[in-house]
C-alpha cells in the first residue's frame, strides 16, 4: 500500500513542462530511476518500482532540505522507505546550490 501525498506544485522547476517541447526526451521513468519532487520546501527522491498512467510508484530513498543540504529520516507522516505515488506534473528538478541566496537577491 502507498502512502498518499500531498506534493507541492513544482512552478518552475517543473519537469514535466520543460521537456514538454524536446520530442526527442523519453519522459517517461523506469524502474531503478530516481525522481524528485518537492514536499512543503524539501527535496523528496523516490526510486521507480512502477510507471503507471502517468504516475511513478517508488519508495522514498531521501528527505533532504535544500537550504542546508541535511538530510532527514521522516517529515510529517513520510518516512525513508514509504512507497508513494508521484504524478508526473509533480516531478521538480532539485534545486541547485546558490538557487535560495540568488532567489533572495531578486
Amino acid at each position: 500500500m502507498h502512502k498518499h501525498v500531498d506534493w507541492d506544485e513544482p512552478g518552475t522547476a517543473s519537469v514535466q513542462a520543460h521537456y514538454a517541447k524536446d520530442p526527442h526526451h523519453q519522459a517517461e521513468p523506469g524502474s531503478g530511476d530516481i525522481l524528485s519532487a518537492r514536499l512543503d520546501g524539501l527535496v523528496v527522491r523516490v526510486r521507480v518500482e512502477a510507471h503507471v498512467e502517468a504516475t511513478s510508484i517508488g519508495e522514498v530513498v531521501a528527505l533532504i532540505d535544500p537550504a542546508s543540504g541535511e538530510r532527514k529520516k521522516s517529515h510529517g507522516k513520510l518516512e525513508l522507505g514509504d512507497t508513494v505515488r508521484l504524478p508526473d506534473d509533480r516531478r521538480a528538478f532539485e534545486p541547485q546550490p546558490g538557487d535560495a541566496a540568488q532567489a533572495q537577491d531578486d
